[in-house]
């Protein structure tokens, strides 16, 4: 003890209980002559060093491994990294380890070096209030849209630089508020906001072609502008209309549109209604997106093929030889295993083990309050054991894909636009709406099955067949009391369609993110007080100042998991804005009022680091090819970009020279236990 006592003394004092580095971590050195000599040290037993080494941090277990051979080899131990990892992130003990991954050495080391925690770079081209990021699906451009009416495409490359912009002014538009990349990243999707009066909603969809230039394709009408659009599939895309019928009651149309509006004649269509929602005190279809359509059937067989197999998931719980002394306890009925304590356990051990170590919303020692962690229930956990998490195999075919869209070539035929429609899965129509007051409290769901594109316009009656039409049906209110009562839903049910599935989260939805695998979705919401009563559609009740996420599983369109009071939002329902999130396979990262931005383990839940502005954070995006970066824009007029510290030191960069995020973790010192190990 004297000799491990006298290394963790001579050592900087640090706050940062973290592994001084990867080449440190991985590196071995020999042991000196002088250490080969004390028999008593060299013929210790490995169950005798687990046991000390058990008291100390991650940064002083690091350092001990540095000794020699021995020591490095029990400094390496799984079961004790296993233990750092619960007790220094606080993770709730129930929670295996990330499905596919089969080292806790591992497990820290990811969320210690390769988060994206260092500010590398702040861009301060927008002249306005930043209010959205997009990533292109290979990774290597980022959009964003401002008030000062700019849409910017960057290299996302360091360091990053433009590659395109437009000011959208020129097309009347008062700002640009969202972007979206096509699957082949050979289209800008970007949506805007018409110059007109306050209470105004009309707005405007542009799409451009990415190369060889920055040109203009087509420009869609878009109302309201807070439907901002998506993208359906290559070469089509989603836009909307809202007409009003009487008094608190209106219509949503959305239409599909032709990305290319080039037409060879006039009665060839360039879009066609999709849908004709019904809507109610006030609401409205807002904030629409797509995602395929996995039918339990798929969802089974597609969790079947990614299941591990037997001999992969006994490799993972073998216990390495020098674990003869620890004991364990596990069930036979559940994968994972449960948190291991040493025979000896310390304070430490046991306090991670039993009591599970949650402190939200909690101050350490270093004044820094933890955010609330993701909680899943149990049908969520299954399906996620069930799935195996799958390197990317795909990515030498990905990047030729990515070469061939480089040149811009595209083919528009209208054959090649119909097989496009046809072969295309069947996909969710996601959006916010709501029943009981303006503000979107609900989730829509709407399949849409497969169809074809109108290749020719119907004419429709000839002007003598209109005229005699419009003869008789003045007749006919003529004849009697004619009124369409638009407010009876029943009684004209049968002129709109029907939203398949709906979710009610009872708040003030801001906003919507996706996983990449089109299984789950996660959204911002602004709780209402419990037991609240709305009898004025036109006045909501008030919303709380926390932001609570919901996901939803897209197969069986039920809630499996929740994280309340997850951070801060201020504005009233009124002035109430979008609040952007992104999640990715690891990560899940959302804006705040509170001038930081937020990132979670997206498996473990819990919060990993928060990341400073000087304004409202109102968007963040990961890059679909890189986890290790992420952007994120702010009131402040600024974009910054945040990546890992791997990241940073493999492009030859000092780390200490770049500003870092706020990580959230356990920092204090851990307490030596007073049990005798002898």
């Amino acid at each position: 003890m004297d000799m491990v006592e006298n290394v963790t003394e001579n050592q900087e004092n640090t706050d940062e209980d973290t592994v001084k580095s990867e080449k440190d971590i991985n590196q071995s050195e020999s042991p000196p002559e002088t250490f080969e000599e004390n028999e008593n040290w060299y013929y210790m037993p490995d169950s005798i060093l687990l046991n000390i080494f058990q008291y100390l941090t991650p940064k002083e277990l690091t350092i001990a491994g540095e000794i020699c051979k021995s020591w490095h080899r029990v400094s390496r131990d799984e079961f004790l990294w296993k233990d750092l990892f619960y007790q220094t992130y606080k993770i709730d003990p129930d929670i295996g380890i990330m499905p596919g991954k089969t080292s806790w050495l591992g497990e820290f080391k990811r969320l210690t070096y390769h988060t994206p925690l260092l500010q590398t770079e702040v861009l301060k081209a927008h002249s306005h209030q930043v209010l959205h990021v997009s990533f292109s699906h290979n990774g290597k451009m980022f959009a964003t849209c401002s008030k000062d009416g700019y849409i910017f495409v960057w290299e996302s490359e360091y360091p990053v630089r433009i590659k395109y912009l437009h000011d959208m002014k020129t097309f009347s538009w008062k700002y640009t508020q969202f972007s979206q990349f096509n699957s082949s990243d050979t289209l800008l999707l970007v949506s805007g906001v018409h110059f007109g009066t306050p209470l105004s909603t009309s707005g405007e969809i542009a799409v451009f072609r990415l190369a060889p230039g920055f040109d203009l394709q087509c420009r869609i009408i878009n109302k309201p502008y807070d439907i901002f659009g998506t993208w359906y599939s290559e070469h089509y895309l989603l836009s909307g209309n809202l007409c009003w019928l009487a008094h608190l009651v209106s219509t949503s149309l959305l239409w599909l549109n032709k990305a290319n509006q080039e037409s060879s004649s006039e009665h060839v269509p360039i879009m066609t209604q999709l849908f004709r929602f019904y809507n109610g005190n006030a609401s409205s279809v807002r904030a629409i997106m797509v995602a395929n359509c996995l039918t339990p059937e798929q969802a089974k067989s597609e969790e079947q093929q990614n299941q591990p197999s037997s001999s992969s998931v006994k490799g993972e719980r073998g216990n390495p030889p020098s674990h003869k002394d620890i004991s364990s306890t596990s069930s036979n009925d559940t994968v994972q295993e449960e948190p291991v304590v040493l025979r000896h356990a310390s304070s430490r051990l046991q306090y991670s083990t039993l009591e599970g170590g949650f402190m939200n919303w909690k101050k350490l020692g270093d004044g820094f309050e933890y955010a609330n962690p993701i909680q899943y229930n149990q049908e969520y956990r299954q399906v996620e054991m069930e799935k195996k998490t799958q390197e990317n195999d795909k990515e030498s075919d990905n990047s030729q894909w990515d070469e061939e869209n480089e040149s811009g070539e595209s083919s528009n035929t209208e054959e090649g636009d119909n097989d496009e429609l046809s072969n295309n899965c069947e996909k969710y129509l996601i959006f916010t709406t709501g029943s009981k007051t303006y503000t979107p409290h609900q989730v829509g769901f709407k399949r849409i099955k497969n169809f074809k594109f109108p290749t020719r316009l119907d004419p429709g009656p000839s002007l003598r067949e209109r005229i005699a039409q419009r003869e008789r049906e003045r007749e006919r209110q003529n004849s009697y009391a004619f009124f369409t009562n638009w407010v009876d839903y029943e009684s004209v049910a049968d002129q709109f369609d029907k939203v398949d599935h709906l979710i009610d989260l009872h708040g003030h939805i801001i906003g919507m993110g996706l996983s990449p695998d089109h299984r789950y979705l996660y959204v911002n919401t602004r709780p209402w007080p419990r037991g609240y009563v709305i009898t004025n559609p036109l006045q909501p009740p008030p919303i709380a100042q926390e932001i609570d996420i919901h996901v939803i599983d897209l197969v069986t369109l039920k809630q499996v998991g929740t994280m309340l009071r997850a951070h801060k939002a201020y504005t009233p329902n009124n002035e109430c804005f979008f609040i952007f999130l992104d999640v990715c396979d690891e990560y899940v990262a959302s804006g705040a009022e509170d001038k930081h931005g937020y990132l979670w383990d997206r498996h473990y839940g819990v919060c990993l680091a928060k990341f400073p502005h000087s304004d409202v954070v109102n968007s963040v995006a990961f890059n679909p090819r890189d986890s290790e970066m992420l952007v994120t824009t702010s009131d402040d007029y600024t974009v910054k970009v945040w990546r890992s510290r791997a990241v940073v030191r493999s492009l030859g960069l000092d780390e200490d020279s770049f500003p870092r995020g706020m990580e959230v973790r356990n920092r204090r010192k851990f307490q030596k236990s007073s049990c005798n190990i002898d």
